[in-house]
């Protein structure tokens, strides 16, 4: 669910297609449920249009763009401190 937040705050708006094109490695299936999910707490707006072939476009709310300051946050500490952790990970093995 994070990497679907990620692809909506840096994008703004995204149809289906283009957010699992933008978050890779995801089943059509994990996708449709994530959004549904983000969808039923509020951090995720989903727009159907009412056209042939069906166009849906999803967008954070207020309240999802407000959770990427945090989401940022934790996303900046992992790219600052990947190099000790990849260490520690190695020294598991």
């Amino acid at each position: 669910m994070v990497l679907v937040l990620i692809a909506l705050g840096h994008a703004g708006t995204l149809r289906n297609g283009e957010l699992k094109r933008t978050v890779g490695e995801i089943s059509q299936k994990m996708l449709i449920q994530s959004l549904k999910q983000l969808e039923d707490y509020g951090l995720v707006q989903r727009i159907a249009y009412n056209v042939v072939p069906p166009h849906v476009e999803y967008s954070l709310t207020p309240l999802g763009r407000s959770l990427m300051i945090p989401v940022r946050a934790v996303c900046d500490w992992g790219e600052e401190n990947v190099a000790v952790i990849d260490a520690n990970r190695s020294l598991t093995r």
